[in-house]
């Protein structure tokens, strides 16, 4: 299953990042396009996205809109929403964020490959983590408690909770886009 947020404020960037275009495509369908083959969950908050959302839905079964009334409330509570709407409480969930274009499928097939009984598995290099980080069920049990504002960090980084970590040499999982300048300087290179 994945879960991909797309119900920040893009406060930065100015405009929404789900609507944003690279390569020929918005960063909306290309999160999609990472999450295919799976069970899928797209957080929203604003209309316009939550319109687009709905319209790429209506093309595969297995692709949930839920709608974030209170975004300002920070990525925990997009991610309590994906988690209840997701269907097996029991299974790995991979969370993907909206403004990492460059997550792919293969990406998120390593990384859920990569978890094998660990509770949280993410991408690293050079000993930075990176994007989708997946997880397991008992770290998805973990999800309600989290705060108003809390990040995934918390939970990915959560002592108590077992972690592998996948070795990826491309920058793909680390590129994160917040603001125009990062958009303008996105290298298709850095997926591959």
């Amino acid at each position: 299953m994945c879960a991909i947020l797309a119900a920040g404020a893009s406060s930065r960037m100015g405009r929404p990042k789900a609507q944003l275009v690279y390569d020929g495509r918005s960063f909306l369908e290309r999160a999609l396009d990472a999450a295919a083959g799976y069970p899928t969950v797209v957080v929203v908050s604003d209309a316009a996205t939550r319109d687009a959302a709905r319209a790429l839905a209506a093309t595969a079964s297995d692709i949930r809109v839920v709608v974030n009334a209170q975004p300002e409330r920070g990525m925990s509570r997009s991610l309590a929403l994906a988690d209840a709407a997701l269907a097996d409480p029991g299974a790995a969930c991979a969370v993907l964020l909206v403004d990492t274009p460059l997550v792919d499928a293969a990406l998120v097939a390593r990384v859920f490959c990569g978890r094998g009984d660990c509770d949280v598995a993410y991408p690293m290099r050079d000993g930075a983590p990176g994007h989708p980080v997946v997880f397991g069920p008992r770290a998805r049990e973990r999800i309600r408690a989290l705060a108003d504002g809390d990040t995934l960090r918390r939970l990915r980084d959560d002592p108590e909770l077992t972690r592998a970590i996948v070795s990826i040499e491309h920058r793909g999982p680390f590129t994160d886009v917040d603001t125009p300048e990062a958009l303008a300087a996105l290298d298709p290179r850095y997926g591959r």
